[in-house]
């Protein structure tokens, strides 16, 4: 894999000892695994199990909270998993203290969660949220189910927070996700379909699937040209300010850059858990054949890719 040069800082001066803001839209953002447990054990997870476990303790979620306080400006502070609900302090001590970070929230979730839970997550942050990312999984739930969670969530939310519907295009499945998609539309939701990832790269589907496929993503191209569906597009040599305006926060404290660098050995930060994690003082030019995530392009991070506030999709929370 190819070394990742910094560039020359962008001209526009930033607080001490954090990168200067890139000369174009973004919004800063850090994606906050606040847990590693999931509930469900989908077959096309591209998260191994042994990730997928694990929950930070009070300390250690504390460290976090501290170094979160530190970003200068507002951040958008995304939280992921696992899934954040099967964390037993998500409600009772990791959203309380959210509220006292002045920061935005988002939150990316699998909405298993009881009804009284996702509201009571609404009201503890009423105002506050940008976006949530609801991601529908049909091995584990009913479209019936998560649409009533869904409805039950818009609800609850202050009327300017988002809410994004996103599901992977499992090949065996695809006739079901197109049957999905109509009904969560139907309720007036976003859909935002990803194409599967595996282990180096997206899943090779036939001519046969790829039909089935274009029906509910449309047109390939027009697609990524309006990123309306994760395609994991190639970024490779576009200046990029992953590590420095935006980063990847684990469970246990380590930072790292993106995704992909952090399944290349590459990109890490550092620790809150030692207090080592500094972010880049500077952007690099990216040095991997695809994007998995599709949340540094959407808040402004990469060079040619203005920000949109869309979420990144189920399935590509961790490697």
């Amino acid at each position: 894999m190819k070394s990742l040069p910094v560039l020359p800082s962008a001209p526009e001066p930033s607080l001490s000892g954090f990168a200067p803001t890139p000369p174009w839209p973004h919004v800063p953002t850090v994606e906050w695994q606040v847990c590693g447990q999931c509930n469900y054990d989908c077959s096309y997870c591209i998260q191994s199990r042994k990730h997928r476990v694990g929950y930070p303790s009070a300390d250690e979620l504390g460290r976090a909270l501290a170094f979160l306080r530190t970003l200068p400006g507002t951040w958008e502070i995304k939280m992921t998993g696992g899934e954040p609900f099967a964390s037993p302090l998500f409600l009772s001590t990791i959203v309380p203290a959210l509220a006292e970070v002045p920061h935005r929230i988002s939150l990316l979730t699998n909405l298993s969660a009881p009804v009284r839970h996702l509201e009571a997550f609404a009201a503890r942050t009423y105002g506050r949220v940008e976006i949530v990312s609801a991601s529908l999984h049909l091995e584990f739930t009913t479209v019936a189910t998560f649409v009533a969670r869904l409805r039950a969530l818009r609800s609850a939310l202050a009327p300017e927070a988002r809410v994004v519907v996103n599901s992977v295009l499992v090949p065996d499945r695809l006739a079901e996700v197109a049957e999905a998609k109509r009904h969560v539309e139907a309720e007036g939701f976003r859909f935002f379909p990803q194409l599967m990832k595996v282990k180096h790269g997206v899943y090779a589907y036939s001519a046969a699937e790829m039909h089935e496929v274009s029906a509910i993503v449309g047109d390939l191209d027009t697609a990524a040209r309006l990123r309306s569906a994760n395609l994991a597009p190639s970024y490779e040599g576009r200046t990029c300010y992953t590590g420095a305006r935006y980063f990847v926060l684990l469970q246990n404290g380590e930072g790292w850059s993106c995704r992909s660098a952090r399944r290349h050995g590459q990109g890490y930060l550092g620790s809150v858990a030692d207090g080592s994690l500094r972010l880049r003082e500077g952007p690099v030019r990216c040095a991997y054949f695809l994007c998995p995530c599709a949340v540094p392009a959407n808040r402004g991070m990469i060079e040619g890719v203005p920000a949109r506030l869309m979420d990144a999709p189920a399935g590509d929370t961790d490697p």
